[in-house]
């Protein structure tokens, strides 16, 4: 299946980024600013953390003395998590929002989640991107260090795209998934460290905690950019481990039911 699907996504390639490219077009339509806002608006928000967290609130990160730390860390933390959240999200409900498309003889269905992946990430890029070079003018760029984000980002795009897929076959016949999905992703997001440290909760909670798949890769991101040191990877167990349960699992089960999308909806 996955030779197969390869090919399929190769023959449809032209397709792929022509949807991606009308996707990330689409977010910002009719605006004046046009594709300037897919900068402008992570620009704002970073200098929100940066700027207002550190400078106007003066909230400040436990056994750190840099002023602008915690406005660091909450970007660290944020940005990679967005990614997490768009993909899932929108993969929740992306079969039921392409029904004409899939129903179109010899369309594949694997291009579907391709397309809300691919466009995500693209858009994490940019924002990113415009994180890096803040980093830069305020003179606190990590290094060398930061391309440990890479395998950190690679990580978790998998971890989100095979949890999307999961939860985007089971939404075409239980249709109240994609609610339950966004209620979960809220518990999730404050069962993560990314608007609080670690040193916030007692030492003895800190191993339930690690449970969570995202903590260690959150903590991964916060590493590099607040410490400019590489991430343990040791603490990337449970991701891992979680990232390749949910993929064995979201590829069987789209398997076993890819056939009867179509019908379904």
């Amino acid at each position: 299946m996955i030779v197969a699907a390869a090919r399929a996504v190769w023959r449809w390639r032209s397709f792929i980024v022509a949807t991606v490219r009308r996707e990330l077009s689409a977010r910002y339509a009719g605006a004046s600013l046009g594709r300037l806002w897919h900068l402008i608006q992570p620009l704002t928000q970073i200098l929100i953390y940066t700027l207002v967290f550190s400078e106007v609130m003066r909230a400040r990160l436990p056994g750190n003395p840099d002023a602008l730390a915690y406005g660091i860390f909450l970007c660290a933390g944020v940005l990679p998590w967005q990614l997490f959240a768009d993909i899932v999200g929108r993969s929740s409900g992306m079969f039921n929002d392409s029904a004409a498309l899939l129903k179109k003889s010899g369309f594949p269905r694997i291009c579907v989640p391709i397309t809300v992946v691919l466009s995500s990430i693209v858009h994490f890029a940019i924002s990113f991107g415009v994180f890096l070079v803040m980093l830069a003018v305020i003179g606190r760029f990590p290094g060398w260090v930061l391309l440990a984000s890479l395998p950190l980002a690679i990580v978790l795009a998998t971890l989100a795209a095979s949890v999307g897929l999961l939860v985007g076959t089971l939404n075409v016949f239980l249709r109240d998934i994609g609610q339950i999905v966004s209620i979960l992703l809220q518990f999730v997001f404050w069962l993560t460290p990314i608007v609080w440290p670690l040193q916030a909760i007692p030492a003895e909670w800190h191993g339930w905690f690690s449970v969570n798949p995202l903590f260690g890769l959150m903590q991964g991101f916060q590493t590099i950019f607040i410490e400019k040191q590489l991430p343990a990877w040791a603490s990337l167990g449970s991701a891992l481990l979680a990232t390749f349960f949910f993929t064995a699992l979201a590829v069987l089960y789209f398997r076993r039911y890819s056939g009867e999308i179509t019908d379904e909806l």
